[in-house]
């Protein structure tokens, strides 16, 4: 399948992200059940969770909690 990386993301409500990825794979990534470890906790203020950014290859956020995007592929809504 060679390498995956995110190319963009688009917040859509609550919990639930839109992503594209390099092998043009789209769809919808809802975070609200994956959000349980204590690295990923904060990103249950709804405002911090908006706050993500798109690094070289997958989704970050402020306090450095990332998912890889093959988890993400993996797991998309279509």
């Amino acid at each position: 399948m060679g390498l995956i990386w995110i190319t963009n993301a688009n917040y859509l409500k609550d919990y639930k992200i839109e992503l594209e990825f390099n092998n043009n794979k789209k769809g919808v990534f809802d975070f609200e059940n994956h959000l349980h470890t204590k690295l990923f906790l904060p990103l249950k203020e709804l405002e911090t969770f908006k706050k993500f950014k798109l690094n070289s290859w997958t989704l970050e956020w402020e306090n450095g909690a990332d998912f890889s995007p093959e988890f993400l592929l993996e797991n998309l809504k279509k």
